[in-house]
């Protein structure tokens, strides 16, 4: 088995995890810690910005090949089994739910972004 596809195997399994996730996010049974890992694990996937930009050599890609694993792998520990169990079972039998839902993380990110925007204008501009 080649580099590259153990690596396309692996990056389609974060998918899946991720859409589990998602799932999982909206099921009343997760805790609300895991819905907090898992918003801010969402939101920074969906981020434009990133802790390391992506233009700095090896560093800004490296914090996405490992951070967002380690992300996932925590939230996926916080949920029960049975709610996680449930979320595979859902994305199996119906993946078009996953569609509906793009917009409302999106508006929800682009938000956090202009608070973030609003927040520095209003300290900057009071000096």
């Amino acid at each position: 088995m080649k580099i590259g596809s153990k690596l396309k195997e692996k990056v389609k399994i974060l998918k899946e995890q991720i859409h589990v996730l998602r799932i999982a996010y909206t099921d009343k049974r997760t805790p609300f810690v895991a819905k907090l890992l898992i918003g801010l694990t969402v939101g920074y996937l969906l981020s434009p910005i990133d802790l390391i930009p992506d233009f700095i050599p090896v560093l800004g890609i490296l914090d996405d090949l490992i951070l967002v694993p380690i992300l996932i792998s925590i939230s996926i520990k916080l949920i029960p089994e049975n709610v996680l169990l449930d979320a595979k079972n859902k994305l199996e039998t119906n993946p078009e739910t996953l569609k509906k839902n793009n917009w409302l993380f999106a508006a929800l990110i682009i938000l956090f972004w202009l608070f973030i925007l609003y927040v520095t204008y209003r300290f900057f501009s009071n000096e």
